[in-house]
């Protein structure tokens, strides 16, 4: 298992299968970052297609909540970003998604592991 960040998902038809982990899993974070991306549209176009990935999503997945556990660890996340001299306020979601995963002690395969860095063994992060 294996929690897949909002940009994995997007580019799910990209991503070689075999670097993905064998059952994913979704957040709250990420579908509340694909409803965002529907009503952020700027035409019908990108609209449809970001309503179908949305709908792909509800159908396909149960997500994980940000919960207690996930809050606490956010924190910590947060403390570990500043510690690195890195400014936490950009990536709220990202940290957010890492969380979820973190609680959990799942990894988080992301396509923007650069966002996370700094977060040292609180989260294995796996950059597809």
């Amino acid at each position: 298992m294996g929690v897949l960040d909002t940009c994995t998902y997007i580019d799910l038809g990209l991503l070689d299968p075999a670097a993905l982990p064998k059952i994913p899993e979704l957040t709250a974070v990420t579908m509340a970052e694909l409803h965002q991306g529907v009503a952020m549209a700027k035409d019908a176009a990108v609209r449809a297609t970001r309503t179908e990935k949305l709908g792909a999503a509800i159908v396909d997945f149960v997500p994980l909540p940000f919960d207690g556990e996930a809050a606490a660890r956010y924190g910590t996340l947060v403390a570990l970003v500043l510690s690195a001299k890195r400014d936490p306020r950009p990536r709220r979601m990202d940290l957010m998604i890492a969380a979820i995963a973190s609680s959990r002690g799942l990894p988080l395969y992301t396509r923007n592991a650069d966002d996370l860095i700094g977060l040292g063994n609180m989260v294995e992060v796996v950059a597809v």
